[in-house]
């Protein structure tokens, strides 16, 4: 799907960043911008801004910084088009797009709005089960039972389906709406008369949100032996088990601070770990992990831990996350499993042993790269020659899943050490074999990990260089991956994380030393930013801009033109329209950094400009004169010119004219 630069332009001029970044951070206002607590990394003193004026946001912590669709890429999670589309859609803009037909794209508009429709539904059906949680004892009682505060109740939204067969009733009037069933709330039994009755009923309710926080489905369970004892909502339109991961809404923002992603599997390990320290865990839906949930993971780190229990279905569940894994282990990712005693889950293992145990565990967690070897020698003797081959035999759709680059090669090499083979012998024996595969079986997508190995995350369709503090959707920016780091005892309060007793963060990396900045690239910046300040200015300010050497000169030139042609543009706008230009990488240089933020009083703003044109002017005038007095002898004309730049740097100079 291809979308024009000029849609993007429209759009960032329709949207405003403040909204958008306000659904996510608590921004409070600081003079001309807005402040908050950096999502990207964590701190406890508010250095993320958010700028009205240049529509940007930018970390003086980090150095984090884009425009709205960045930051639902970067925070969110979303890849360029979702971003672009949830924007589009929060204005009411339709996503150009001529690969597709009138008819697709009103079928694309309706399953919008359907799944509009029924997040809302959703959404209202949590609140109610939230409210009855409060009116229930027993329900208290589990989740104080096992050790789930108040804060984490309410950060993870956790409610109670009462008993009765038809309490929804009471919070939709219409209880035959067809949304209802299309939502998964409501069981219609087609064998009674088309009798309707709550699917959820004396459970303890775990709300499924996706990375928007939206409410897409629930997980419930029973208060005691019941069966089955986790119910979830079916497949609907909003909800995909095999694309999901329960609490990723949640645990964004500790995912990025602690560096890793630790995949659980059921709600409960999520909660209860969060109490605990690990605020930063997710789990699968009932379902094997995918290559889809590794995808979506990998856009907010690029280390995962999957933990599973030590007994034989965990082992099972372990294989599986390895398939899906396998696809998206490059060079540059980290993905291990842990397994832990066949008596403990996560949430059982902390409490027994301590949050300083488990994350030793972590720590110690078995690479992909062995787990694949132990996965393809698995009941291989090894010993002799027909178990090596068996074990190879195993070992070639594993390996052939991953992506080409360096760890591919090495698990070839160690792969062929075990079969006693040469690394070249072993690579042309299996290329030989899916060679006559392929015969046999024809066509495309013969093989399931050749598919997930073609799969792509989509990306911002421009050439030009990733601004900085762009990172890719996948980028984690802190954390090692040979030993993620944890926090203990934290909670969440009032919309942060507060830390006790907390091990340090990860130290941050430094950020490089701002070269000194010249008055021409201050000038560049404070008209950059404040784009209607052009205005002000003389026919002398303009001609001296325009004709400073390049790129400055054809920057300004640029950015006068772009004023007749469209009036004053933000500085989000402004970038979109630099792409490719020869002059976007010097807009680029002085808009980044802290340096760069230019907010204050207008007035203010305004005078500094008008003090630093009047410095270039007089350094022109003084080359002028210069070049005069060394032209006086030959031009008799000279003088009287330079008496009269004399008495215009006066004038610039504040300095009053001599009385006769």
């Amino acid at each position: 799907m291809s979308i024009p630069q000029s849609f993007i332009q429209e759009l960032l001029a329709r949207v405003d960043v403040v909204d958008i970044v306000g659904r996510y951070v608590q921004l409070k206002k600081g003079g001309a911008n807005f402040m908050g607590l950096c999502p990207f990394h964590g701190e406890k003193s508010p250095s993320f801004s958010v700028s009205p004026a240049k529509q940007f946001y930018h970390c003086f912590g980090c150095g984090k910084n884009g425009n709205a669709i960045s930051f639902l890429m970067e925070h969110a999670g979303m890849g360029f088009i979702e971003a672009v589309q949830d924007l589009a859609q929060q204005v009411g803009l339709q996503v150009p797009d001529d690969d597709i037909s009138p008819q697709e794209k009103e079928r694309a508009a309706a399953a919008r709005q359907k799944q509009a429709t029924l997040t809302d539904v959703l959404e209202k059906a949590a609140e109610a089960y939230r409210q009855q949680l409060r009116t229930s004892p027993r329900a208290v009682a589990y989740f104080k039972g096992r050790g789930v505060s108040g804060a984490v109740a309410k950060r993870y939204g956790l409610g109670y389906a009462p008993e009765g067969w038809r309490s929804l009733a009471s919070v939709f009037p219409h209880y035959d709406d067809p949304l209802l069933e299309e939502s998964g709330l409501v069981i219609v039994n087609d064998e009674d008369g088309g009798k309707r009755y709550d699917r959820f009923r004396d459970r303890v309710m775990f709300p499924i949100r996706n990375v928007k926080g939206e409410c897409i489905g629930f997980g419930g369970r029973v208060l005691g032996d019941d069966k089955p004892k986790y119910l979830n909502s079916p497949e609907t339109p909003v909800f995909h088990k095999g694309r999901e991961l329960y609490g990723l809404f949640e645990a964004r923002t500790a995912i990025r601070e602690q560096g890793y992603a630790l995949v659980t599997e059921g709600y409960m390990d999520v909660v209860a770990l969060a109490q605990l320290g690990f605020p930063n865990a997710v789990a699968t839906l009932g379902t094997a992990c995918t290559p889809e949930h590794v995808q979506k993971l990998l856009r907010f780190t690029d280390s995962v831990v999957f933990s599973f229990d030590g007994d034989t279905a965990g082992r099972r569940a372990a294989r599986k996350a390895l398939d899906g894994a396998l696809p998206h282990a490059s060079d540059t990712r980290s993905i291990k499993f842990l397994f832990l005693p066949p008596e403990h889950d996560p949430d059982s293992f902390v409490r027994a042993h301590g949050s300083d145990a488990f994350a030793r565990h972590i720590g110690d967690a078995v690479p992909l790269s062995r787990f694949l070897i132990e996965a393809a020698s698995e009941s291989c003797d090894l010993g002799t020659a027909e178990g090596r081959a068996h074990m190879a035999s195993n070992a070639r759709p594993l390996w052939s899943a991953l992506p080409e680059g360096v760890l591919r090669r090495q698990v070839l090499t160690e792969l062929a050490q075990l079969a006693q083979l040469d690394a070249h012998d072993l690579s042309d024996l299996w290329s030989k074999t899916a060679a006559q595969e392929a015969a046999r079986h024809p066509g495309p997508g013969a093989s399931a990990s050749h598919r997930h190995a073609a799969a792509q995350a989509d990306e911002p369709p421009w050439g030009a260089p990733a601004e900085p503090g762009w990172q890719s959707p996948g980028g984690g920016a802190y954390g090692s991956p040979q030993k993620p780091p944890f926090r203990k005892g934290s909670d969440w309060k009032g919309g942060s994380w507060k830390k006790k007793d907390a091990a340090p963060w990860p130290p941050q990396p430094r950020l490089p030393r701002t070269p000194t900045a010249s008055r021409a690239d201050h000038a560049a910046r404070l008209l950059l930013s404040h784009m209607a300040f052009l205005e002000d200015l003389t026919h002398d300010d303009h001609a001296a801009l325009c004709a400073l050497p390049a790129p400055h000169g054809p920057l300004f030139s640029w950015l006068e033109g772009q004023l007749h042609e469209h009036g004053p543009l933000a500085w989000a706008l402004l970038r979109e329209s630099l792409r490719g230009h020869p002059c976007e990488a010097l807009a680029l240089k002085v808009m980044t950094g802290s340096h760069a933020q230019t907010e204050g009083d207008l007035h203010e703003l305004r005078l500094e400009l008008r003090d630093l044109l009047n410095r270039m002017l007089i350094e022109d005038i003084n080359a002028q004169q210069k070049a005069l007095i060394l032209q006086a002898a030959q031009d008799p004309t000279a003088l009287e010119r330079y008496r009269a730049l004399e008495q215009r740097r006066n004038i610039l100079q504040g300095i009053a004219p001599r009385s006769a």
